[in-house]
């Protein structure tokens, strides 16, 4: 038995150094609004744990993994706003996706997250540096959540053609039962 498949998914190990870096981001830049810092790890902590839950309850229901990874998708869209709200508001620059800072992020990003997929060992999230700079650290936090959410989209897009080509628990029940009836049906004339 495969105990713990999310932790094989890029986008458990991106929600994980989201969730932790978003920690850090609001005990240094957050702390004189508790709500906002509240909104914000909730975003992130929605995001990693939706991705948990809706693996788990995928054995029983399909639909419902696809609705807790869309939970965790716009949980970090949520997130994915306020970070652009801390930039803006405090005239600090939100770099472009084909900036090199964050095609370079992206990079350390994605070999990260491949390695923790492969080796589940966290040390790799430890190891990865925290910005200690606010333009850096929202710009950090802001393309890991942009890589998280593409990767979301995907996954949500994969469940659906796999719920469309399997179908559902509920359903293949049914049909288990109906074949069951048939069978034993023919026993009994």
């Amino acid at each position: 038995m495969n105990r713990q498949p999310y932790k094989k998914l890029f986008t458990y190990w991106f929600s994980v150094i989201i969730y932790d870096h978003t920690v850090k981001f609001c005990e240094q830049w957050i702390e004189w609004s508790w709500k906002l810092k509240e909104q914000m790890t909730g975003a992130a902590r929605s995001g990693k744990q939706n991705i948990v839950e809706g693996t788990d309850d995928m054995s029983t229901s399909i639909k419902i993994a696809i609705k807790l990874t869309g939970t965790s998708k716009g949980s970090l869209e949520e997130l994915i706003g306020d970070l652009e709200d801390f930039l803006r508001q405090r005239d600090l620059e939100e770099w472009r996706k084909d900036d090199p800072r964050v095609l370079r992020f992206r990079k350390i990003a994605g070999e990260t997250v491949k390695k923790l997929s492969e080796t589940r060992d966290v040390r790799y999230v430890k190891a990865l540096k925290f910005p200690n700079r606010p333009e850096v650290a929202a710009n950090w936090l802001l393309t890991l959540c942009h890589q998280a959410t593409f990767l979301l989209h995907r996954q949500i897009k994969a469940l659906e053609r796999k719920h469309q080509q399997e179908g559902g628990y509920m359903e293949n029940l049914y049909k288990k039962r109906v074949k069951y009836r048939n069978r034993n049906s023919r026993l009994w004339k």
